[in-house]
């Protein structure tokens, strides 16, 4: 009998169409699974290369009791370390991000080199090989500008998410992009409950009056000609518009297919038409920053990526909005958004940054509050497993992503 054993025994009781059992949404054995187990099993969005832009530029991505260390080295590369000193195990970045150098202990004054190598360690016997004793390396990937990690000794593959993703962003350079805002919010929600929202616009019309100046409800798991006869959308001016703006994406060459969840695979991505004429996921639905960053003008497109199970990312023609997201406790979760623009953009002058922000800042916080409602009420004694609308496939498939690598993480440890 494992640890985990209760888990498996719930996870076995997936209903497919349906909602998880309840004590995986508030458990404190679903929490510890998760964080220790489950997310440390599969590729999980960090940061964009914006967030590490310089060499000696750091950021720390820390998941549980589990904290990484991203790094950008004089040679330009990104790298990932546990953040911890091989000498007596300190942490040795307390920061959330900054500037170094090079990287040095806190406690004894071991320090080491953006690429890891232990460069001085004061006092030690004459056998000490300081060669054996660089900082421990985690997987790292750069997708597109995207930096997913993974904790596993054997991440799993990630080829053919980094090829769909990394093809369709390539437009944007984010490596020419810098960080504008970057927003922290705690929701006092079970981070599958946050995930599970931001899957589904099925309650959008009602609680996001700012979002939907920009953008409809349709292409978020409905009214897509890939959504087939289930779809409930019948709305021959957005199909007539979404017509006109692929034959427009088509003509300047960067149309593609829609890419949902491949071959079991764990991303999303699609180019949808934005609203009432916006050109960006503004309140006024005019460009945020002056300064573009891609080729083709004020353009009313905006492409979007959700990957499984952590991230979702929007990119307008003038800035780009990306979020990440870790269970801090079975009813907390930490939401981190950036919002990033032109390396050449300057505050005040070529953009506004709470106008910038004001949006998905209404999003976020409309969205934490749903999240917190659903987690109240999954809490009490009339839960049962709820069927999915024909709207919400998006949840189901990131139900089924966690159900199925939640088997898997279990099957690899013996369970």
């Amino acid at each position: 009998m494992t640890r985990f054993a209760a888990i498996a025994d719930l996870l076995k009781q997936d209903r497919p169409g349906f909602s998880l059992p309840q004590q995986l949404y508030v458990g404190e054995d679903a929490y510890h699974f998760d964080a220790e187990v489950m997310l440390k099993s599969v590729w999980l969005y960090a940061c964009t290369v914006a967030h590490v832009k310089n060499p000696g530029d750091f950021y720390l991505f820390e998941l549980g009791e589990t904290s990484a260390i991203i790094v950008r080295g004089r040679d330009g590369e990104v790298r990932a370390f546990h953040n911890t000193c091989t000498h007596r195990g300190a942490k040795l970045c307390d920061a959330r991000t900054g500037h170094v150098p090079r990287i040095m202990c806190p406690y004894h004054q071991w320090t080491f080199g953006l690429d890891g190598k232990l460069l001085a360690a004061r006092n030690m016997p004459p056998e000490f090989e300081k060669s054996a004793y660089g900082l421990r390396p985690l997987a790292l990937e750069n997708v597109g500008g995207l930096i997913f990690v993974c904790f596993a000794e054997n991440p799993p593959p990630i080829d053919r998410a980094k090829a769909d993703i990394a093809e369709q962003i390539a437009l944007y350079d984010l490596g020419r992009l810098k960080v504008a805002v970057q927003d922290d919010l705690i929701e006092p929600a079970n981070w599958k409950l946050v995930m599970e929202n931001n899957r589904e616009c099925y309650h959008c019309d009602v609680s996001h009056p700012e979002l939907l100046k920009s953008l409809s409800t349709y292409g978020f798991g409905k009214g897509l000609p890939e959504d087939g006869e289930a779809d409930v959308v019948d709305d021959a001016k957005f199909d007539a518009m979404l017509e006109e703006q692929r034959q427009r994406w088509e003509e300047l060459g960067f149309y593609r297919d829609l890419v949902e969840f491949p071959d079991g695979w764990w991303h999303r991505v699609a180019r949808l038409p934005l609203a009432h004429g916006a050109v960006s996921q503004t309140l006024d639905g005019k460009v945020a920053s002056q300064k573009l960053i891609w080729p083709h003008g004020e353009e009313p497109t905006s492409l979007s990526i959700w990957t499984q199970p952590n991230s979702w990312h929007h990119f307008c023609c003038d800035h780009v909005v990306t979020f990440s997201l870790v269970p801090l406790g079975p009813d907390k979760t930490l939401l981190r958004t950036s919002w990033l623009v032109h390396e050449d953009a300057v505050e005040g002058v070529d953009y506004d940054a709470d106008n910038l922000a004001a949006v998905w800042r209404a999003t976020n916080k409309q969205d934490s509050k749903l999240a917190s409602l659903n987690h109240a009420g999954i809490r009490g004694d009339g839960y049962r497993q709820g069927m999915y609308s024909v709207e919400e496939k998006l949840v189901d498939a990131f139900k089924t992503f966690y159900v199925e690598r939640g088997v898997a993480a279990l099957a690899a440890q013996g369970a």
